[in-house]
């Protein structure tokens, strides 16, 4: 689901997050939980096989002190309370050799099997448990987060983007099926969750009820527009973008519930033909849509003060466009001349970036709309 993320990006994160460069193989576990347990008590079986044996062929070494007779079912007992190290004292070894094989052999298998035990435990029981009731609790915090279905390069420089708008990391939520990409989102302080964004399992347990915004950004077309109708079947009303490769696929992604669909490659051709006649107008596109330029394009709600009035009086910034009803007025047109109370207002302000000569100020906070 994740688009492949070059190793190294320059200038993507503020802070450089030092990687193990270690080549690591690996491949998917070949036993089942269950598998995996029935495989450690054969373990154990045969390791208290080995001491059984051993204390069976050298019971001439042991001394019994109720009846002085060393029975099968005497060597069963003497290896049970030996293991367990409960040592009642009715039945010990007497000779050098026996308590060489009792320190040598039963001692690390006494500690082995304790080991084996311990760990079994952890893995079933309190781990699961542990991860479930941390899941349980991160998931109840879950409200007015920001979802971001994969972290190839693009999802990665949205939560960048995002980051550096104002948005806390705890507040975006990482979604992709890759351990080492999750990683990633981690070290820069995103909450991740691995699975398969495309799922109701997966997106339930984002608490994509209670979500403000969402980004599908899956790498492939098809699998944005499957991530796309997921999760609008289970929120109707969060704002989700997605991302395409191929034009005529930009239908298909609104029509499965895209609020907007960004197409990079038709984007930067248009942006190469008005770089072909002056690169000025490319570089204020560019400062607009970046975080770090001086000049940023925001929305949010009219507020009650400028009702009635015209688009260019709207204080904060330098008013462009009005959202009314779904269409898009421009300043120049006679529906900009009196705003209306629930329209949403588009307008440039300036950044902490503008610099000594721009009133960082009266810059309007990025606000949802």
């Amino acid at each position: 689901m994740s688009e492949r993320m070059p190793p190294q990006m320059p200038g993507m994160f503020s802070m450089k997050v030092e990687r193990d460069r270690t080549l690591r193989l690996r491949k998917p576990d070949r036993l089942s939980p269950w598998g995996n347990l029935v495989f450690r008590g054969g373990l154990v079986a045969m390791l208290l096989g080995v001491a059984l044996a051993g204390h069976w062929f050298g019971r001439d070494a042991l001394v019994d002190t109720v009846d002085g007779d060393i029975s099968f079912i005497d060597v069963i007992y003497f290896t049970m309370v030996t293991i367990t190290t409960v040592g009642y004292g009715d039945i010990a070894p007497i000779t050098e050799e026996a308590r060489l094989f009792e320190a040598i052999v039963v001692t690390p298998i006494r500690l082995f099997i304790w080991l084996l035990f311990i760990g079994t435990a952890y893995n079933f029981v309190v781990r699961r448990s542990w991860e479930q009731w941390r899941m349980r609790s991160v998931q109840k915090e879950l409200k007015d987060h920001f979802i971001i279905a994969g972290f190839g390069t693009t999802g990665g420089a949205a939560v960048h983007e995002l980051m550096e708008n104002g948005i806390e990391p705890g507040k975006i939520l990482v979604i992709d099926p890759s351990e080492e990409v999750l990683e990633r989102a981690l070290s820069v302080g995103c909450i991740t969750l691995m699975g398969d964004a495309t799922r109701n399992a997966t997106l339930q347990m984002a608490n994509i009820e209670h979500a403000r915004s969402f980004v599908a950004a899956g790498g492939r077309d098809d699998t944005s527009a499957l991530i796309v109708m997921s999760a609008r079947q289970m929120n109707e009303t969060v704002k989700i973008s997605a991302i395409i490769k191929s034009e005529e696929n930009e239908f298909l992604v609104k029509k499965a519930g895209a609020d907007t669909v960004i197409n990079p490659v038709a984007l930067g051709g248009h942006l190469l033909a008005r770089a072909a006649t002056g690169s000025h107008v490319v570089d204020y596109i560019t400062d607009l849509v970046v975080a770090s330029g001086r000049v940023q394009l925001i929305e949010r709600r009219v507020e009650i003060g400028e009702v009635g009035g015209p688009l260019t009086s709207c204080k904060g910034g330098l008013a462009v466009r009005i959202v009314r009803g779904g269409k898009y007025y421009g300043f120049w047109e006679p529906e900009a001349q009196s705003v209306e109370e629930h329209d949403i207002v588009v307008e440039i302000v300036p950044t902490g970036n503008a610099g000594a000569n721009m009133s960082v100020g009266d810059a309007v906070p990025p606000a949802t709309g």
